[in-house]
């Protein structure tokens, strides 16, 4: 797998893995507040915690509402499954009242929008009990061979996380337990991190932003701890940006202005989700 292509499984896990709906319903038809300019409105999930909903409590949601009151604009939302075909049903749908301004929350490599700079940036965590857990710090750790370890599963397998392709380069694979990122009342978004706090898995390798939310979440104390990439694997850092449709420049320069004034806002809300953030290693390339 190539840096490309980790990129777009990231990609993927950015728009699935926290989206706590049954994806085999019908995908929610966009329902802007009003239309018009003078808006700034966002392409969002209506149940994608702890990104967004529809009662704005994802962080995602707290951004886009400190931007909006920078651009001294009111936040509209068009609401769409985050899922294959969100950006065609949203920023690029056919009517102009179900489109939107911006995406919060994309890979800043993603080629069907025009990302802005990162507005943070996290990475994959091993997720495991903090009084009695394996005190795992990397992915060669022998350790691994032994216990379950809990991992999302999108399907085949050129579009499972880079964790996942990493295990199995090491012989790790038949201990692996799948989470499923398609959820329904039966398999909530906190499933994987439900499983290390019960010791249903004895560790847990998640993307952070969701691992932190659901592991606060929890009454067990549970690690976080970042997982590193060693020589030849795949990356597990990757910064997320905000996406405007190509070539609206302008826009763009102003959510960088934004990202710039307002960053200590911005990471504040972060660690009140208990986001883990990394900071881009010198020299590090997009």
């Amino acid at each position: 797998m190539t840096l490309r292509d980790a990129t777009r499984v990231v990609v993927t896990l950015v728009y699935l893995a926290c989206a706590n709906h049954v994806f085999a319903q019908a995908p929610v038809s966009p329902k802007p507040s009003a239309g018009g300019k003078g808006q700034f409105r966002v392409c969002a999930d209506p149940e994608n915690m702890p990104h967004s909903n529809q009662k704005q409590e994802g962080f995602e949601n707290k951004i886009a509402d400190l931007v909006a009151k920078e651009l001294a604009e009111p936040t509209r939302y068009i609401w769409w499954g985050q899922r294959r075909g969100f950006i065609r049903n949203t920023m690029n749908a056919t009517l102009e009242e179900g489109r939107c301004d911006v995406v919060m929350g994309v890979p800043e490599g993603y080629d069907l929008v025009s990302p802005t700079k990162p507005y943070y940036r996290s990475t994959y965590v091993f997720v495991y009990p903090k009084d009695k857990g394996p005190q795992i710090k990397s992915l060669d750790d022998p350790v691994l061979k032994k216990i379950k370890i809990g991992v999302h599963l999108l399907g085949d397998d050129y579009t499972n996380p880079p964790p996942v392709h990493e295990l199995s380069k090491r012989g790790v694979v038949g201990n692996l337990v799948g989470f499923s990122t398609f959820y329904s009342a039966d398999n909530p978004p906190s499933a994987i991190i439900d499983a290390v706090a019960s010791g249903k898995v004895g560790v847990a390798i998640v993307w952070g932003p969701a691992a932190g939310y659901f592991v606060k979440q929890q009454t067990v104390p549970l690690a976080m701890v970042p997982v590193p990439s060693g020589p030849g694997d795949l990356p597990f850092e990757f910064g997320i940006s905000m996406g405007v449709k190509p070539g609206n420049v302008a826009l763009k320069n102003q959510l960088e202005k934004v990202i710039d004034t307002r960053r200590a806002e911005i990471t504040k809300i972060l660690n009140d989700y208990n986001v883990p953030l990394v900071q881009r290693k010198a020299g590090l390339k997009k």
